[in-house]
């Protein structure tokens, strides 16, 4: 059966592992083009901030649909819709993480911003996009 045994492991991490480069550079293309939107462009950091997510957002999903999942068989547009409700609740949750380890907790912003992308890039991200956004 798909997804048992040595092989179901074995697919498991190498899509985990090509989830994380897809992350890193969908992240890299947004922090250049939020640099660029500021520093050339002369945007707000807002304006800015709102662009490079959002092109970041599609190169990410772009190498999730195309690379790490390599699911072209589903049309695009029903991955897409999954997609951005993945996205939405990311965001959801990692607002709901920073409010209580910063707000209630008082835990240091910056570490606690570290902690919680990881937490919800690993166990909600990944997780959602292998399993509803880019099933096969």
């Amino acid at each position: 059966m798909k997804g048992r045994g040595k092989h179901g492991i074995r697919d498991f991490f190498l899509s985990f592992g090509k989830a994380q480069v897809s992350a890193f550079l969908g992240g890299l293309f947004d922090f250049v083009v939020y640099t660029l939107g500021i520093q050339v462009l002369g945007f707000t950091a807002y304006i800015s901030n709102i662009l490079s997510g959002s092109l970041g957002a599609v190169v990410n999903f772009t190498i999730n649909r195309y690379w790490t999942f390599s699911n072209t068989g589903t049309p695009v547009q029903k991955q897409l819709g999954r997609f951005v409700i993945v996205v939405v609740g990311s965001i959801f949750l990692k607002s709901a993480g920073l409010f209580f380890l910063v707000d209630y907790l008082s835990f240091n912003p910056y570490y606690s911003k570290i902690v919680v992308e990881i937490v919800v890039s690993l166990g909600f991200n990944f997780l959602m996009q292998k399993y509803w956004v880019f099933k096969k």
